[in-house]
């Protein structure tokens, strides 16, 4: 029982030491999240590297706060050990109990500010984490500067104050973070005690998940210092459309620090031509002869972009510019057609995992470049964020590309009905709002996705989606959709949706082994959703196991003829309906990935068409012939991408 009580604070997070901080010199941002970026009037200081990094294994987990941990170096603590920053912390000891670990961990890092930052009163100093799984509490100095509730995610604050009155030594940086899912986190999980002492120690306890990938954690994303003027742009909003040749951006731009700024707005092209100006908070910019985004493989020029360059002067003689990237294209979905610039688009497209040796969900450029450089090989057109958002580095190269993207937060595994009441549905909301807010202008992501798989047979979910879906498109114009493995005729959440996106592992999870049953079960699948719902359909999952190297004729489960043969066979339905009302499908999975231990899984999910150190299984090459083929189908494409290397 006592286990269970201090339990019950890990699972709702911080103790009175933080509650009881006054935040006098710092505060936590809730408004604009745009990237940093550098400008004449920005600067950033990337805080990668190596930080010294403790577990909390006491056994409330607790100690790090009852003895403040935070107020000294980390290494006078206790034992620390090197962490790399961005990584997970799950495969980089050589300690079995580290990559299971449940609780908090502690990172720390002194870093030195350039003196001009300090110097200059009116420079605004933020420090900004890329995301950290899954709760986390900052201190700067021993202050603490903000908390944050969820991964995936970035968050930061104003530190300037607090480093400015110490300003002679090194800053130092302290963020705890704790994995803990309970019912009411995204995504939940649940605190199982062990209370039979004859077969667990005392305390015993483990962390349950409805999902299958590993419950990666730590810092996963970069962490940054950076500057801007005292009045400074806080948000951009961009909109935009066309009419024939004339492209339109619609923007919002938000100033904080002036009450009457001076915005200037212009929009550049890829050869340094201004093509548009605009004065103003918010304004229009038309472009004559407008070149729009493109996806790849749907015309000779994919992903164009322009520079959006806003310049602010405030009354104070303040002066800050931020530089956007902004894609003029439209989305529109009809009953049987997904649309974008009024065309039809049809994805051919993966699902992945932001997955890889060692580093787990760590960013990793290398791995970022291969993934693209194999989505281009392959000839794919598009992905989806499966199952929480990836970084927004990812979303750059995507932009650049023409790589569409399906957008999903974090809301997979809502299986207990628990996680249907209204605190898990307020967090959830705040998750899609921070989404929206940080990915909006991205012209790469055409849809949003709220959750993966949840339990939408159950009566609570109906209402559930309806709120969430409904707040989701208050916030964006973007279709909006959830990833559904449900019955059609009991699925809650299916008529608030824009595109219905269903997984189905046919001959896989049902009737395994049984290969001829998938033409008539998907048959049934396509035509009993869309007779009910009359909305278009992507296949957002499908697919099979496959252990690289274990070949079979005729082909057996787990084999690479199997996953083969399964592709092939949900292949020549998806030829057929994609002629009436499917627009889109997605393979499960572009690459192996890592999941919790279990006697279904070796060594992590199999269903890759490439191996997690990213090398072709059979089915790589299917797909590939399959997806340069339908993206010939358009005859738009250059001679280049019509007869790609073979």
């Amino acid at each position: 029982q006592k286990a269970h009580m201090t339990f019950q604070w890990l699972m709702w997070l911080v103790n009175f030491t933080c509650l009881t901080v006054v935040w006098t010199w710092c505060h936590c941002l809730h408004a604009g999240m745009l990237f940093p970026r550098e400008s004449p009037t920005r600067e950033i200081k990337e805080l990668n590297g190596l930080w010294t990094f403790r577990a909390d294994f006491s056994q409330n987990r607790n100690a790090g706060f009852e003895k403040a941990w935070f107020k000294r170096p980390l290494s006078e603590t206790g034992p620390v050990i090197d962490m790399p920053v961005p990584s997970s912390f799950n495969d980089v000891p050589q300690d079995a109990q580290m990559r299971d670990f449940i609780g908090w961990v502690w990172y720390e890092r002194e870093v030195w500010v350039p003196m001009r930052w300090l110097q200059d009163q009116s420079t605004r100093i933020v420090l900004r984490v890329g995301s950290a799984h899954y709760y986390s509490v900052v201190w700067v100095n021993g202050v603490l500067v903000t908390e944050h509730e969820g991964g995936h995610l970035p968050f930061e604050a104003e530190v300037g104050a607090v480093i400015r009155k110490d300003a002679g030594i090194p800053c130092r940086i302290t963020i705890a973070v704790n994995n803990t899912l309970s019912l009411n986190t995204l995504p939940p999980g649940t605190i199982q005690y062990m209370t039979d002492h004859s077969k667990y120690p005392p305390g015993y306890f483990v962390q349950n998940i409805n999902f299958d990938f590993f419950n990666y954690a730590g810092i996963h994303r970069s962490v940054l210092l950076y500057t801007t003027p005292e009045a400074y742009i806080d948000d951009i909003t961009v909109q935009t459309t066309f009419l024939d040749s004339t492209g339109i951006v619609n923007y919002s731009v938000a100033v904080v620090g002036s009450d009457r700024p001076t915005v200037k707005v212009a929009l550049v092209g890829k050869d340094g031509r201004c093509v548009a100006t605009a004065n103003g908070t918010t304004g229009i910019l038309k472009v004559a002869e407008v070149n729009l985004w493109w996806p790849y493989l749907m015309h000779d020029n994919p992903g164009y972009l322009y520079s959006m360059e806003v310049r602010l002067t405030a009354e104070s003689g303040d002066k800050d510019s931020y530089a956007l990237p902004v894609g003029v294209r439209t989305v529109n979905v009809t009953e049987s057609k997904f649309l974008i610039n009024s065309k039809p688009f049809y994805f051919h497209g993966v699902n992945k995992h932001e997955d890889s040796d060692i580093r787990g969900k760590g960013f990793d450029w290398p791995l970022i470049v291969k993934d693209f450089n194999l989505l281009k090989w392959m000839g794919a057109n598009s992905f989806r964020t499966s199952h929480y958002p990836y970084a927004e580095e990812i979303l750059d190269v995507a932009d650049r590309l023409g790589i569409v993207v399906i957008d999903e937060c974090p809301g997979v595994g809502i299986k207990d009905i628990r996680s249907f009441d209204p605190i898990s549905l307020d967090h959830h909301l705040v998750v899609m709002e921070e989404l929206v807010r940080r990915d909006k202008n991205h012209p790469s992501v055409v849809m949003w996705s709220v959750a993966n798989e949840p339990a939408a047979e159950m009566p609570p979910a109906g209402p559930y989606f309806k709120q969430l879906i409904s707040h989701t498109k208050s916030l964006d114009s973007r279709p909006v959709t959830f990833i559904t493995d449900s019955n059609y005729s009991r699925d809650q959440g299916a008529p608030y949706v824009d595109v219905i996106c269903v997984n189905s592992y046919f001959s896989w999870y049902h009737d395994p082994g049984h290969l001829e049953v998938i033409s008539i079960q998907l048959h049934s699948q396509f035509d009993d959703w869309y007779r009910k719902y009359q909305k278009p359909i992507i296949q957002s999952e499908y697919g099979a196991d496959a252990v690289p190297g274990l070949h079979s004729d005729p082909p057996t489960m787990f084999t690479e003829e199997y996953q083969k043969t399964v592709l092939q066979n949900y292949h020549k339905v998806f030829d057929q309906k994609r002629k009436e009302f499917v627009v889109g499908e997605l393979i499960w999975n572009f690459a192996d990935f890592m999941t919790a231990q279990g006697i279904t899984r070796v060594v992590g999910n199999k269903k890759g068409m490439f191996t997690r150190q990213r090398q072709p299984k059979t089915g790589a090459f299917l797909l590939r012939e399959r997806y340069w083929r339908i993206a010939n189908e358009t005859g738009v494409l250059p001679t280049w991408a019509k007869y790609p290397c073979q």
